[in-house]
Parts: structure tokens; C-alpha cells; sequence
């Protein structure tokens, strides 16, 4: 793979751009991870176009990262080219409307919305993630989803014959996400999220900060913000609450290594010094099982889990 990309790419080493052997953990919200064995962080859809349309030829695995908020890469790293999408992150307003690309964070997107005047995305303040992977995932907290604002986003589709000409992108109305909880159509599609279209509602910019505030209030005194993690680790059940059952357990604060069931919100798992992804999972095992054998209650993951085990 390091001398075919290398080979194919000159200008991206020359700007440094595409490196090799880039440790994992240096790029999530869990610090965890091993090394990918190439990482790239282009800056214009044309080149990730290209990246693209060389890994399928080549038989070359990928794997599309935003902020790195939602995962746990295992230990052994990623056997494949990482494309960040670190450089996209242009935000613009055409009257209710704001355009976000998808690199930008969910904090940048509801920060600049709050400053235009433009309620909806209060929700999204804290989330710990980018634009692409909020709408990839239909990221939610405290009673709002992507899916209440979202108007529109443009697309890859990361396939030969659909990655042909010079910008062979998808446009999808919100509708063609087909969000439910914790999903959309863009996961069984395989779709890039390239960039996205909010519709918001005017307001005023202080009554928008104070609820912003509020939430941020709510998140410190209840959620473990000063600790490593990859935010809630299980979806929630329906007619239960994932926090009380693992609670219920007696699980807070329940460690293997230096992976630990947060001693404050029992639906996050905090890496409190030298985590290691085994050592997250082995928690995630416990919990899992635990909880399923006092309640009957199947936990799923939220979060993705990438890389060899």
C-alpha cells in the first residue's frame, strides 16, 4: 500500500498531507488506537475524488474520519488509507439556511448559528463530533436530533462508476436520509457526507446562548466532560435508560486496566490514564452481560469499532 500511494501521490507526501504509520489515538475523543498505516487529510474534493477512485482500483481498504468522537480503534491499528476530514470545515448563511462541510465541529456549527441569530442546534453544542458524522450517524442529545433541522447534503458515493467526471456528487433531500434513531440510509449506502444544509429559525442571538449555556451546565454536572471517551457507549433500550440499568448493576465505576464505567454517568466508559481497546471491550463484555443477565436487557453499541481485533 506505502509504495503505491506514494508512487500515485507525490504531491500529497511533498505537502505532507499523506503520512504512514500515524498513531490512532492522536486522532479520537477516546485516545485509544494504534497505528494506520497511511493517513491523509486532503483539502479539496477533487483530491479526495482521487483518493477514492485509486483504493477501489487498487484494492486498497479506507476508512472516512471526522473528529474521531465516535470510535474505538483497536490496538493493533487500522490495516488501511484513514481520509480525514479535518481541512473541511467552511460554514456559510443564505438567509434561515446554514451550510456546514463536514469536517466542522458540531460546537463550531451551533456556535456560529447562535452568533447569526438562528435557533435548532442548541442541542448539538456538546456533541463531541463533526457535521459528517452527526448526520452519518443522526447524532442526537437532551431531546434534539440532526434529523429535526436538516434540509439537505451533498454526497459521495464511493464506487467506480459513480465516481466518474469532474464532481460526481449526490445531492439528498433530508428526506432521502431516511433517519431513524441513531441511523440513516448514508450508513447502508456507504454515502461520504461531504457537506450539509441546516434549516433554522430566527432568534435572538442571547436567548440562544443561554439555552446553549444551559446544556453545557446540564452536560458537566452530569456527563464525565473532563475524561477521555468516545461518548455514549450504548444505544439506549427501548423503554429503559442505559445509565440506571448499568447503574442498577452496581457497575459504576466497574475498571479493567484503565478502562472504566464512568463513576458519573454509567453509559459512558472513560479512559482515566493508558486505556487500551481490549481492555474497553472486555468493559463493554461485562456490562453487556451483566445487565442482560439481572434485566434481560439485549445492550447495543453506539459507538463503531474499527481496525483488527
Amino acid at each position: 500500500m506505502k509504495d503505491k500511494l506514494i508512487s500515485a501521490f507525490p504531491e500529497l507526501i511533498d505537502k505532507a498531507i499523506l503520512k504512514f504509520d500515524v498513531p490512532m489515538a492522536d486522532h479520537t475523543s477516546f485516545k485509544i488506537g494504534g497505528p494506520a498505516d497511511a493517513f491523509c487529510s486532503p483539502s479539496s474534493i477533487k483530491d479526495i475524488v482521487e483518493l477514492l477512485r485509486f483504493c477501489l482500483k487498487e484494492g486498497i481498504p479506507y476508512f472516512m474520519l471526522g473528529k474521531g468522537s465516535n470510535l474505538l480503534v483497536s490496538d493493533r491499528g487500522i490495516r488501511a488509507l484513514v481520509i480525514s476530514m479535518e481541512a473541511f470545515t467552511r460554514i456559510s448563511r443564505d438567509e434561515n439556511y446554514v451550510s456546514a462541510f463536514a469536517g466542522l465541529s458540531l460546537r463550531e456549527l451551533s456556535e456560529y448559528a447562535q452568533r447569526e441569530g438562528l435557533s435548532g442546534l442548541e442541542f448539538a453544542s456538546g456533541i463531541p463530533g463533526s457535521v459528517g458524522g452527526a448526520v452519518f450517524m443522526n447524532a442526537g442529545a437532551y431531546g434534539g436530533e440532526i434529523k429535526d433541522t436538516l434540509y439537505c447534503s451533498k454526497c459521495l458515493n464511493p464506487n467506480l462508476d459513480d465516481l466518474q467526471g469532474d464532481y460526481p456528487v449526490l445531492h439528498l433531500k433530508a428526506s432521502e436520509h431516511q433517519f431513524s434513531y441513531r441511523f440513516s440510509a448514508l450508513q447502508s449506502r456507504a454515502l461520504i457526507v461531504l457537506s450539509s444544509v441546516f434549516k433554522l429559525v430566527p432568534d435572538h442571538p442571547e436567548e440562544i446562548l443561554a439555552r446553549m449555556q444551559d446544556l453545557d451546565r446540564q452536560r458537566w454536572e452530569k456527563q464525565p466532560m473532563d475524561l477521555p471517551s468516545a461518548g455514549s457507549v450504548f444505544k439506549r433500550p427501548q423503554g429503559h435508560y442505559t445509565g440506571k440499568l448499568v447503574d442498577d448493576c452496581g457497575l459504576k465505576g466497574f475498571r479493567i486496566g484503565d478502562a472504566m464505567v464512568s463513576d458519573k454517568h454509567c453509559g459512558f466508559i472513560v479512559n482515566v490514564g493508558n486505556a487500551t481497546a481490549q481492555q474497553v471491550l472486555q468493559v463493554i463484555k461485562h456490562v453487556q452481560d451483566t445487565v442482560f443477565e439481572r434485566f434481560g436487557v439485549k445492550l447495543e453499541t453506539e459507538i463503531r469499532m474499527v481496525g483488527e481485533r
